[in-house]
């Protein structure tokens, strides 16, 4: 998935001329808190709510100091690149251009969750576990193999350091709800399950949080 595929053209972008006041009414209209500002085709920038409030509303925003003028990223980035900027900058909105720099649209932290709700991650049934182990020890290709070996397959992973960065906690998704075999598989091998998730409690629970924030974003 690359950004050219995730643009929304919902939020018309904001022209040097508007006022901070028009822009706070559109950023609360569309439950965020970053607009980019541009000029013909050029993307001069992304103004956010406290930018705004830390100057004069009745201002153009064309005349405001901006702390994210350089927030962008190219129609062909990845999603990781996406989401690297979106962290980074704790961004609601980031926008899209084309090499020469001109505005292509805009993507919301909405459209990512959207996009992730939709990936097998969520939408597949199967269960969670976790696992702890010494950086040095982590290998996806054996913990793929030990799932296999039981019939599973590895839907999504996660990779976190813990403690002093000695150790990683590794998340993954099977699509198996029944999880015995493979816990069995991981402890043979020395793995330490930290924690399991069934799909009936764990997904049902996070579908349910993700729809309440999607009617709250649309509220």
């Amino acid at each position: 998935m690359i950004a050219n595929e995730l643009i929304t053209n919902d939020i018309i972008p904001l022209r040097t001329s508007d006022t901070g006041e028009e822009a706070l009414s559109i950023m609360h209209e569309f439950f965020v808190q970053h607009l980019p500002i541009v000029n013909d085709q050029e993307l001069l920038g992304l103004v956010s709510e406290n930018d705004i409030l830390d100057h004069d509303v009745s201002e153009p925003v064309g005349s405001y100091k901006l702390s994210s003028a350089h927030a962008r990223v190219r129609d062909g980035d990845h999603l990781y690149e996406i989401m690297r900027l979106v962290a980074e900058s704790d961004l609601t909105a980031v926008p899209v251009v084309d090499k020469e720099g001109n505005y292509q649209g805009l993507i919301t932290a909405g459209d990512l969750l959207n996009y992730y709700a939709r990936t097998a991650s969520f939408s597949e049934k199967g269960s969670i576990i976790i696992l702890e182990m010494q950086r040095r020890d982590y290998s996806l290709a054996e913990i793929a193999r030990i799932t296999e070996s039981e019939n599973a397959i590895i839907l999504s992973s996660f990779v976190e350091s813990v403690s002093d960065g000695s150790l990683l906690q590794v998340t993954i998704k099977v699509n198996h709800e029944f999880m015995s075999g493979i816990m069995s598989g991981f402890e043979r091998f020395g793995y330490k399950v930290k924690a399991t998730f069934n799909e009936g409690a764990a997904v049902d629970t996070l579908r349910e949080r993700y729809d309440s924030l999607i009617n709250y974003l649309n509220v």
